[in-house]
């Protein structure tokens, strides 16, 4: 099938954090340009728009996002929500999911063919493990009831261990590298029955193993660097998405 307009919507994961834009200062490309570029090579017409921003919750993605998307008339619509929420205390997974359920059944009321995911696994590599690892596994199993529920396509991204890969991650631990990117697009246009470029599926080779002392050392730089200012924001109700815009607010051809 070739999609002619395809909407993105999410956070930092769909907006592209840390994959800079080769061709443009500032700007992050990421999973979903990458797929956009591919699908844009089965039509002349096709155009797309990406509404993601990162750091934002759940409900401001559905209050900021979703209807601005149905006015676009997309063909094509990836929603990727909730990873930002179950970093929190006050997250109730179960309220969440119902109210994912209804977001993926409006979006796909419209007939737009619909993208959802289990998201990597990167419980392990992050603090709070205990209180973070069973929300993620609750809300990985649910989009995958929802996905069967309204006929959406799962991207499932949990159960492909190359994601256990550092490599595959930025240096914050919490946003996917270039190369995770890339996987994500594989993935993505595996679910859309589109072939993806073969070296998107490629491994990079693991990091070096780092002796204790080294490791401890940078441990301790990235919760200077990346944790503290991640709990400063909590603290002061700020979000890394202040001030920031979408990067592809409108329809435009790749």
């Amino acid at each position: 099938m070739a999609w002619q307009r395809y909407v993105a919507l999410g956070d930092s994961f769909t907006e592209g954090l840390d994959d800079p834009d080769p061709a443009l200062r500032d700007v992050f490309r990421g999973w979903a340009d990458l797929t956009a570029s591919e699908l844009a090579r089965s039509s002349t017409e096709f155009q797309y728009a990406n509404l993601a921003i990162r750091g934002r919750l759940y409900d401001a993605i559905v209050a900021e996002q979703v209807d601005p998307a149905l006015a676009m008339s997309p063909d094509l619509v990836s929603f990727a929500a909730g990873g930002n929420d179950v970093l929190r205390r006050s997250c109730d997974p179960v309220t969440l999911m119902q109210r994912f359920d209804g977001t993926i059944s409006k979006l796909r009321a419209t007939g737009a063919d619909v993208l959802v995911f289990r998201f990597a696994n990167l419980v392990d590599r992050l603090p709070g493990a205990k209180l973070i690892g069973p929300r993620v596994r609750f809300l990985n199993e649910a989009v995958g009831d929802v996905a069967i529920r309204h006929g959406a396509r799962l991207v499932d991204l949990w159960n492909d261990r190359e994601f256990d890969n550092p490599a595959m991650w930025s240096v914050d631990r919490l946003h996917l590298a270039p190369r995770g990117h890339e996987r994500v697009a594989a993935h993505v246009l595996t679910a859309l029955d589109v072939k993806p470029p073969a070296e998107w599926w490629e491994s990079p080779a693991y990091p070096r193993k780092r002796s204790w002392p080294i490791a401890r050392a940078q441990d301790v730089r990235w919760a200077g660097t990346h944790l503290a200012p991640w709990v400063k924001r909590r603290l002061t109700g700020r979000s890394s998405g202040d001030n920031i815009t979408a990067k592809r607010p409108t329809l435009l051809p790749m």
